[in-house]
């Protein structure tokens, strides 16, 4: 895979303005007055390989291409040497397909899979923990100094959950600067859409940091390892199998990431203490998300 300094401009960072990925709907508020507030859309997407029906995501609709390489990327069926020679979408039908200079197969791939925890349920198959037990992190570092930019940048973004809320978000950093801002109804969607747009463009994971509003459970953590990502951050908390299988593969795994605070439950030696936390402000009202005070 090419490899690049710099990641290719614009980069890509979410449209809250987007007509395509939001509705109006009208209501009636706790003293009985009708609002009206807009929510996020959810739409089918299908998904070829060459010839074979894949799977039908629920998502908002944007960036169909990155999603359906990087979805195919984080379940194995498509190496990052693997040449892609067309992604064609169809918004009439809602179909997107890709196709590849090599004969693909997953029948009986497509008949292991698992249901994964969370919101707008993922899927995983048999061999994805096979796939990463191998996987060598690259060496890198995460400096405070970053984290709390990186996160205060972040959390003063426009983004659609500002705008409508019911919806996650996945962020690559390099240091303290987001370099691609997704989302997505699942967290799985906007994590998947960030490794096509990795794989696209040949951008180089090893100095990166993954950030995500969502818990940090066992396929976040496989999906960050796949890409070859070494430190995945969360303002959420975690759950036990996401915090084993980090520790197997060495990769650094920082939650609770909120004004101040962060939790490090593994490869907290990548980490360096470089910020006096008296400059530091508590996060702000604005920025604070659904289940404040619990992991989300």
């Amino acid at each position: 895979m090419m490899k690049m300094e710099k990641p290719p401009a614009p980069l890509i960072v979410p449209d809250p303005d987007d007509p395509r990925l939001t509705q109006r709907v009208s209501g009636i508020d706790q003293t009985g007055v009708t609002v009206e507030i807009k929510v996020p859309v959810e739409r089918p997407l299908t998904l070829y390989l060459n010839a074979q029906e894949i799977v039908t995501m629920m998502t908002i609709g944007d960036y169909p291409e990155y999603l359906a390489l990087g979805y195919l990327l984080n379940q194995n069926m498509l190496k990052y040497d693997d040449v892609v020679t067309e992604v064609e979408y169809d918004d009439d039908l809602q179909v997107v397909v890709v196709r590849t200079e090599h004969h693909t197969n997953f029948e009986a791939k497509l008949k292991k899979r698992t249901q994964t925890s969370g919101c707008a349920q993922g899927t995983a198959f048999g061999d994805l923990l096979e796939a990463v037990e191998s996987v060598a992190l690259p060496k890198a570092e995460l400096r405070t100094s970053w984290l709390y930019r990186m996160t205060h940048a972040i959390n003063t973004m426009p983004s659609l959950y500002l705008e409508a809320g019911a919806i996650h978000g996945c962020v690559l950093c390099k240091e303290s600067e987001p370099v691609c801002y997704t989302e997505d109804v699942g967290r799985h969607n906007a994590v998947d859409k960030i490794a096509g747009w990795i794989y696209r463009h040949g951008v180089d994971p090893a100095d990166k940091i993954l950030y995500t509003t969502g818990r940090l459970t066992s396929e976040m953590v496989i999906k960050t390892v796949r890409m070859g990502i070494p430190i995945l951050i969360s303002r959420s908390g975690f759950t036990a199998w996401g915090v084993d299988l980090a520790r197997q593969v060495g990769l650094t795994l920082v939650g609770r990431a909120k004004g101040k605070r962060f939790i490090a439950l593994s490869g907290a030696e990548r980490i360096i203490y470089d910020q006096n936390l008296a400059y530091i402000e508590e996060e702000s009202a604005r920025s604070k998300r659904k289940g404040e005070g619990r992991d989300d």
